[in-house]
């Protein structure tokens, strides 16, 4: 196996809702709900970077899918991180996550390592952390 990952799911409890969220509230851009006419088969595929999508799919079709009955999660198993190249954006993308009704966990703040971040959480209480790191900025956002 090669150290790639392509797809990152996300289950969700209300596509509708979650749809608005990373589409309308974060712009992210989407077709939209796909595959309605098979059961269980509605999914959001967001684009994000080349060779990486984010899929949107209701708890209960992965319950479905993987024959795992659905349980309690919790919201510190896992984290998304959002790097961004200044402060000043990192604010700019908490504000905005705020406004498309996300929970803001920890503003964004100075870190221990020289950093600036903050975390929210969307509808369904995945932890994103958007984040400055002075040390990524050349090899992340140069090429």
């Amino acid at each position: 196996m090669k150290p790639r990952i392509t797809v990152i799911t996300l289950g969700v409890e209300d596509l509708e809702v979650s749809l608005r969220f990373y589409r309308d509230g974060l712009g992210f851009p989407t077709q939209g709900i796909i595959g309605q006419e098979f059961e269980h088969g509605a999914v959001v595929f967001i684009d994000m970077q080349p060779g990486l999508r984010l899929a949107l799919w209701p708890r209960a079709s992965i319950a479905q899918d993987t024959g795992i009955a659905i349980g309690s999660s919790c919201p510190t198993e896992m984290t998304l991180g959002h790097n961004v190249s200044s402060k000043a954006e990192v604010d700019a993308v908490m504000t905005q996550a705020a406004t498309a009704g996300a929970t803001i966990v920890k503003p964004a703040h100075d870190t221990f390592w020289g950093g600036y971040s903050g975390y929210f959480q969307d509808p369904d209480g995945h932890l994103w952390e958007v984040v400055w790191n002075p040390q990524w900025v050349e090899n992340l956002f140069d090429h």
